[in-house]
């Protein structure tokens, strides 16, 4: 049968990767880190037992957390990354030349380091001059930034439990949109919509209380438990399908997935969500 790692949901449903490898395992102030090489997703990172992301599967979770942002705010000057340890979103962020800075705020050091040095293939803009990172906790570096400093706030946290359950709380989202000027956009991932459904409306609702509006957006993230995954837009002044053409034709010459066309499919809202958001 061979090394296998599972993860597992309220003891009810597991996800499970065959692995070839095991290339660090570390514990951290926050979290169980560790890095396998798998059979089918190549090189993966788990935290606390729980996949993050993986060499094969990692565009479908990020250029759809990064790139409907980036393709709709009016400008996209300097980029505010909470969480994103691994890079991603980092580099996705970076394909834009106008991008003049970028902060990544990311609570666990040793998952940046964990990343740089066997997921190398991922985080592939951590020399790059215009990013700047930062180890502390993100909810209270948010608190104490500059007003209405930022163009763009992407939210690349895990689930809603231990270092990242602050992520998903109305005071945390209060103090980004002051942090954000009154044009930017503002994305968070969102869960599951199977497996975490109750969290995903409550976080809508929070966002829509906060911002005026919300907006949910879905794709498919292959590692991730139930396959079907969500992140949410917001915005005070901006609208989500309001795809800027150049912006868009400029980063879909290196993506995998994101167009202006899935873009715009993305916001399609299930009508099982629908009637539990009424809308």
């Amino acid at each position: 049968m061979g090394l296998w790692y599972d993860e597992h949901y309220k003891d009810q449903i597991r996800f499970g990767l065959k692995v070839k490898q095991t290339l660090f395992m570390g514990q951290s102030p926050y979290q169980k880190v560790a890095v396998v090489d798998t059979e089918a997703f190549g090189r993966a990172l788990l935290l606390d037992d729980v996949w993050m992301t993986s060499e094969w599967d990692e565009h479908y979770y990020h250029e759809m957390l990064v790139h409907p942002a980036m393709t709709t705010a009016p400008k996209i000057d300097r980029v505010l990354i909470v969480g994103g340890g691994d890079g991603g979103t980092a580099r996705e962020v970076l394909r834009y030349p106008e991008v003049k800075e970028v902060v990544l705020v990311e609570i666990d050091e040793l998952v940046v380091e964990a990343s740089k040095n066997y997921l190398p293939t991922i985080g592939t803009a951590w020399d790059d001059p215009r990013l700047k990172v930062y180890y502390q906790d993100a909810v209270a570096w948010v608190q104490n930034a500059e007003l209405g400093s930022f163009d763009v706030i992407l939210i690349d946290g895990a689930d809603p439990v231990g270092p990242a359950e602050g992520l998903f709380a109305s005071t945390f989202y209060e103090a980004c949109k002051a942090a954000m000027k009154p044009h930017g956009v503002f994305v968070t991932q969102n869960e599951s919509p199977v497996i975490y459904r109750d969290t995903h409306v409550q976080t809508i609702r929070r966002m829509a209380e906060v911002f005026g509006s919300s907006h949910p957006y879905y794709s498919t993230v292959p590692l991730y438990c139930g396959g079907e995954w969500s992140w949410t837009w917001a915005s005070r002044e901006t609208d989500p399908l309001a795809v800027i053409p150049e912006r868009a034709a400029l980063v879909e010459q290196s993506t995998k997935l994101y167009n202006a066309e899935y873009h715009r499919g993305a916001f399609a809202i299930p009508n099982r969500l629908k009637r539990q958001l009424g809308r």
